[in-house]
């Protein structure tokens, strides 16, 4: 069976687009393509058009905004459906100039707008709640003083999780400056300082687990029992194992407490330290300043409560 003009292009979207002309994480490449299997089955299931007949000429306004109707309605969040259509956008912005004949078609659904919503709560942990969490790893064991030295990274450093987990000995500097250095988001690089405790503990983790021999240059830092890369649900148990042990002792703590939740809690830290938004935008390595302002937001309204409750008293 020859394949469709559609299958044709999604195919070389996913496949090479993406990764060599977006240089786009594989993270990123999964997330569209999660959207796309998700609008296939609509297709297959609602509309009696199977994969393998589906064609750009089908993929009209219509579709895309019953597609997004059916999904909202079965229960996604309108954040959830506005990721599905941005990545219905991405997709129709580089159809149209693959195919110019199509740009009417593609600018009629680019013109759907993303539905507005609520903004994201910024949940994060207090000095005492962290120093909490960091405390548990026992120190007399070897993957005990491993565990502490991820968890302090992952604090230290603001990083993303999958950031962590992808670093390599060539990406840590232990001499002064001391300093990692981070792929994000788009593979984009970006140089974060880490502070002398941090330094300590990786250090000799390093000599313990023989990161320091130049044939490691390459090596993960992070890596499990089995000897592989740890992984982004690894960080994820441990956290979670450490966080059920610091709720025996303070049982207050957040209900999610997640890898997130670090680089929030250190995003918030470093702007209650007096830091500008513009120092905390390049650690976390946002994109865009507007990203960083939920920190402000939110320390805003934490004051404006602070002073409300000051009053009534």
């Amino acid at each position: 069976m020859k394949p469709t003009d559609f299958a044709i292009r999604l195919t070389n979207f996913l496949g090479e687009y993406l990764s060599a002309q977006k240089n786009v994480s594989s993270n990123t490449i999964k997330a569209y393509r999660d959207a796309f299997t998700l609008l296939l089955r609509y297709c297959r299931d609602h509309l009696a058009i199977l994969p393998e007949n589906l064609t750009l000429d089908a993929l009209n306004a219509s579709l895309v905004l019953s597609f997004l109707n059916y999904i909202e309605n079965g229960g996604n969040c309108i954040r959830t459906r506005n990721h599905r259509l941005s990545v219905l956008h991405a997709f129709f912005r580089y159809l149209q100039t693959e195919e110019p004949g199509r740009i009417a078609q593609c600018q009629q659904i680019l013109a759907i707008p993303l539905k507005s919503c609520s903004r994201p709560k910024v949940d994060y942990l207090t000095t005492d709640e962290l120093a909490e969490i960091l405390d548990k790893p026992n120190l007399s064991t070897k993957w005990g003083r491993r565990d502490a030295v991820l968890l302090s990274l992952l604090y230290d450093t603001g990083a993303r999780v999958q950031e962590v987990v992808d670093l390599s000995v060539r990406d840590v500097r232990l001499n002064p400056p001391a300093q990692i250095c981070l792929t994000g988001k788009g593979r984009k690089t970006r140089v974060v300082p880490i502070m002398s405790a941090t330094v300590n503990l990786l250090s000799q983790y390093m000599k313990e687990y023989h990161l320091d021999r130049p044939e490691c240059i390459d090596s993960p830092i992070f890596f499990n029992r089995r000897g592989e890369k740890f992984s982004r649900s690894g960080v994820r148990y441990l956290l979670g194992k450490y966080t059920t042990d610091a709720r025996k002792t303070k049982p207050g703590l957040l209900k999610h407490i997640s890898p997130h939740t670090m680089r929030h809690s250190k995003a918030m830290h470093l702007l209650q330290a007096g830091n500008p938004a513009t120092v905390i935008q390049s650690i976390l390595g946002h994109a865009d300043i507007r990203s960083t302002d939920i920190y402000t937001r939110a320390d805003i309204e934490m004051k404006r409560h602070a002073l409300q409750k000051a009053a009534e008293m």
